[in-house]
C-alpha cells in the first residue's frame, strides 16, 4: 500500500493503538497503586507498637491475641506470670472498636485491680480477690490502652488492649519499632499489571504487523 489514503489509515491506526496502550497502562498503574495503598480497606493492620510497655512481663511472648470480630473478649486476672499468679491473660489483646473487654478474676494472687497506665479510661477501683468478672469496659476509640494492677505492677502485672485499626504500629513509628520493608503488592494488583502488559505487547505487535504487512484500504468503486 503506497497511496496517501493508506498512509493516513496507518497513522490513524497507530494513533489509536498508542492511545489505547497509554490508557491501559495508566488505568493499571492507578488501580495497582490504589490497592497497594489499601483501597477502601482503611488503615492499620500492622503489628502494634506497644512501646516496650510489656517488656519484661513473664507471660508476654511478643504476640497480641486477636479477638477482633467478637463483641466481647475476656482477660483473666491473676494468671501465672513467671511462676507467680500476678499476670493478665492474655497480656495483650486486639479487639474491634465498640467491643467490650471483661476482666475475669481467677481468685489467685490476692487482691487485684485494673487501672490505666497514665491517662486512660480504665479504673476498676479498689482491689478485689473475688473470682469472677469484676470489671468491664467498652472501647469506643481506636488506639492502644496500657494498664496495670497497681499493687503488683512492680511484679510485672501489666496488660494492653489494642483497639480498632488506627493505632501506632512498628512500621509507622512510635517508640523503637522495627524498620518497615517494602509494601506488599496485592495479588489483584499483580494480575492487573500482567493483563495491562499483555495488552500493551499485543497492541504493539498488531501495530508492527499492520505496518509491515498492511494491505490496500481503498474504498472499492
Amino acid at each position: 500500500m503506497t497511496d496517501g489514503r493508506a498512509d493516513v489509515s496507518r497513522r490513524g491506526f497507530l494513533r489509536t493503538a498508542a492511545g489505547a496502550t497509554a490508557a491501559s497502562a495508566a488505568a493499571g498503574t492507578a488501580t495497582a497503586q490504589e490497592e497497594t495503598e489499601g483501597g477502601d480497606g482503611g488503615g492499620g493492620g500492622g503489628p502494634p507498637d506497644l512501646g516496650g510497655f510489656l517488656d519484661g512481663v513473664g507471660n508476654f511472648d511478643g504476640s497480641v491475641t486477636d479477638a477482633t470480630g467478637q463483641d466481647t473478649a475476656t482477660v483473666q486476672v491473676g494468671v501465672d506470670n513467671g511462676g507467680q499468679p500476678y499476670g493478665f491473660g492474655p497480656p495483650a489483646i486486639h479487639v474491634d472498636n465498640g467491643a467490650t473487654v471483661q476482666w475475669e478474676w481467677t481468685g489467685n494472687g490476692g487482691g487485684h485491680n485494673v487501672v490505666s497506665d497514665g491517662d486512660g479510661p480504665l479504673d476498676s477501683g479498689s482491689t478485689t480477690s473475688s473470682a469472677g468478672v469484676n470489671y468491664e469496659h467498652t472501647f469506643e476509640e481506636d488506639g492502644i490502652y496500657p494498664y496495670v494492677c497497681v499493687p503488683h505492677e512492680g511484679l510485672g502485672m501489666k496488660g494492653a488492649i489494642v483497639v480498632g485499626t488506627d493505632y501506632p504500629t512498628k512500621s509507622s513509628g512510635g517508640g523503637g519499632g522495627e524498620s518497615a520493608g517494602p509494601p506488599e503488592v496485592p495479588n489483584s494488583a499483580k494480575t492487573l499489571g500482567v493483563a495491562t502488559s499483555f495488552v500493551m505487547v499485543a497492541t504493539l505487535g498488531l501495530a508492527y504487523f499492520f505496518i509491515r504487512y498492511g494491505g490496500d484500504y481503498e474504498t472499492p468503486e
